[in-house]
């Protein structure tokens, strides 16, 4: 513990150092749900006229964030690793470099006093908070206390630049009350400064084409088109994104052009091809209520001979873990699933009130954990049923999706968390399975 305390008080003075020198105009986003998403559309659309760097996978945390903005990947384990870090840094410090115009940073906020700490070293230029949820709800107590947090950030933005917030979620609209800054509001309703409707998508799961919308600002309508994009929920990322555009003085049609190329990361719901012409909803980098449901909503709009839902425990939700997960009950029975498969402590739950409220039993299949999950879902599904696998980052569901894939050698390409070091770490069971059961 005093050695990873020791490695960010460096990492921050390095951080700090670099941005006294280089003075880049800092974008960050946090919330609950949605910020990588919106991070990478962000990047997409600022790319066109700046050079950006964004946060890299899960650069997001106290160490992650001022390896960003030092332009290092991280040491590891290895002391050599981090020496090379430091002279990367002082390279940076001592000669001239093309350092970015813009630091794209997502902030993750996982207990109190986390946004704190970012704040206390990273000057905000523009701040998007996306959405507001039950993430981490173990550590905080209570989602208005996740809100008062993550609104910090919005807190800090100088009134001379922009907030952009999530116009459908009240708790990060409420957010424009804590600060001075020019407030961008963007979403679905009716009222927000950057509005979509008219929103599309092809549900043959088989030809799929995309998503498209129309997109209304400043009594202007222009069409949008995302032909990687097969959830409604992107679009809130997208617009974010033309929002923070529109804010740096970039034209829009160009916008709406350049947000054709944005896709999803991997583990974040994209359609991959599974074996014997399965389609898989690979939706496994992480799980909240909020997200789980989104993803159950995206399921029930295909159009497949047969639908699967695999889902794993959603972690850090405190002690109503269990009345959470049962909540999913009459979202996965709308979602048209045929067979439901859970994994974990907290899916027994799930697995009985789907029982209780009619559910075939034939159908139903509970594991406790993903290990023995793989060894069994290869004899449960079959030929062309449409899968969504999903589930909390520390429940490892990649590996399920990896078992289904059509080529199992694409993962590497195509799945969340594959680095070496990841892959060979075991499944161990969460420390919150014997608190909170």
């Amino acid at each position: 513990m005093y050695k990873q305390k020791f490695l960010q008080s460096i990492l921050r003075w390095m951080a700090q150092l670099t941005l006294k020198k280089y003075h880049p105009f800092v974008v960050a986003v946090s919330g609950s749900v949605g910020k990588s998403s919106t991070k990478e559309a962000i990047t997409l659309v600022l790319s066109k006229s700046f050079r950006v760097r964004k946060s890299e996978g899960n650069y997001n945390n106290e160490i992650g964030l001022p390896l960003t903005i030092i332009g290092a990947k991280s040491g590891g384990t290895s002391l050599r690793g981090w020496m090379k870090v430091f002279f990367v840094w002082l390279r940076s410090m001592l000669l001239p470099v093309s350092y970015p115009q813009v630091l794209v940073l997502e902030m993750a906020i996982d207990r109190p006093g986390d946004m704190n700490y970012f704040l206390s070293f990273v000057p905000i230029d523009i701040g998007v908070v996306t959405q507001i949820s039950s993430s981490h709800l173990e550590f905080f107590g209570s989602i208005g206390e996740i809100a008062k947090e993550k609104g910090k950030l919005i807190s800090a933005v100088p009134e001379t630049s922009f907030a952009v917030l999530n116009f459908d979620d009240k708790r990060v609209i409420k957010m424009q009350e804590k600060t001075k800054a020019k407030i961008m509001t963007y979403g679905f309703s009716e009222g927000s400064m950057f509005r979509a409707d008219h929103i599309l998508i092809n549900h043959d799961i088989k030809h799929t084409e995309g998503l498209s919308f129309k997109l209304n600002y400043a009594g202007k309508t222009i069409p949008v088109r995302l032909p990687k994009i097969i959830a409604h929920h992107y679009v809130s990322a997208v617009l974010s994104a033309v929002a923070v555009g529109i804010a740096m003085k970039m034209n829009l049609v160009e916008i709406a052009e350049t947000v054709e190329r944005f896709e999803s990361l991997p583990g974040r719901l994209r359609l991959l091809p599974g074996r014997d012409g399965m389609f898989l909803l690979d939706d496994t980098y992480n799980a909240s209520p909020t997200s789980t449901f989104s993803a159950l909503e995206t399921l029930k709009e295909f159009i497949a001979p047969r639908k699967v839902v695999i889902l794993g425990d959603m972690l850090e939700l405190g002690p109503d873990a269990s009345e959470h997960h049962q909540s999913l009950r009459d979202a996965i029975l709308a979602s048209g699933a045929l067979v439901v498969i859970l994994v974990g402590t907290y899916m027994k739950n799930l697995a009985e009130a789907l029982y209780r409220g009619g559910f075939p039993e034939k159908q139903l299949y509970w594991f406790p954990d993903p290990v023995s999950a793989c060894v069994e879902v290869s004899q449960i599904v079959r030929e062309e049923d449409l899968i969504l696998i999903k589930g909390s980052r520390g429940m490892r569901m990649e590996k399920i999706t990896e078992v289904l894939l059509q080529d199992p050698l694409d993962a590497k390409d195509l799945l969340c968390c594959q680095s070496q070091e990841w892959k060979n770490r075991p499944f161990i069971a969460p420390e919150e399975w014997e608190r909170n059961v």
